[in-house]
C-alpha cells in the first residue's frame, strides 16, 4: 500500500476540454498542430465520446482529452477563467503561415512577447471551438 502523503508518484495526465464538433478537432489537432490520436472510446449511454490527442504515450505524456457530448447544439460558453494551452514549435512565424493558409485564426500574431525579452516569440491560433492555443519558440 502507497503512502498517501508521499507525492513523488504523481503525475499530470490530461486537460480535459468539450468540443462541439469532434472530427473537425480531431482534424485541427492532428492535423495542423501535428498531434496524434491516442485513442477514442463512445459510450452511448452518455451520449458523449472521448478522443485523447498527444505527442505521445500517455504513460509518459500529458495529452488532451477532446469531449463531444452528441447532444450539444450550442457552443459552449468559454469563460473567463480557463486561459489557454501552449504548445512549443521550432518557428513560430514559419507555423503560423502555413496554419494562416488553412483558415486557422490568429488572433495574436507571431512577435516577440511583451514584457519577456527578445528570446521569447510567441503567437495564439484558435481551434474550432475558440479555444486559445499559445505557440512558443523559445531562442
Amino acid at each position: 500500500m502507497t503512502d498517501a502523503a508521499d507525492k513523488s508518484s504523481y503525475r499530470f495526465l490530461h486537460t480535459m476540454i468539450r468540443v462541439r464538433d469532434l472530427e473537425k478537432s480531431l482534424d485541427f489537432y492532428t492535423r495542423h498542430l501535428g498531434m496524434n490520436l491516442l485513442r477514442r472510446r463512445e459510450f452511448p449511454d452518455g451520449r458523449f465520446t472521448l478522443a485523447f490527442v498527444g505527442y505521445g504515450e500517455e504513460t509518459g505524456n500529458t495529452v488532451i482529452e477532446l469531449t463531444h457530448n452528441w447532444d450539444q447544439e450550442n457552443a459552449y460558453d468559454l469563460g473567463s477563467a480557463f486561459g489557454h494551452l501552449a504548445v512549443a514549435v521550432p518557428d513560430v512565424y514559419k507555423t503560423c503561415e502555413a496554419l494562416e493558409k488553412e483558415g486557422v485564426g490568429i488572433p495574436r500574431p507571431p512577435g516577440p512577447m511583451k514584457f519577456g525579452g527578445s528570446q521569447t516569440h510567441m503567437a495564439f491560433i484558435e481551434d474550432p471551438d475558440g479555444y486559445r492555443i499559445e505557440l512558443i519558440q523559445r531562442s
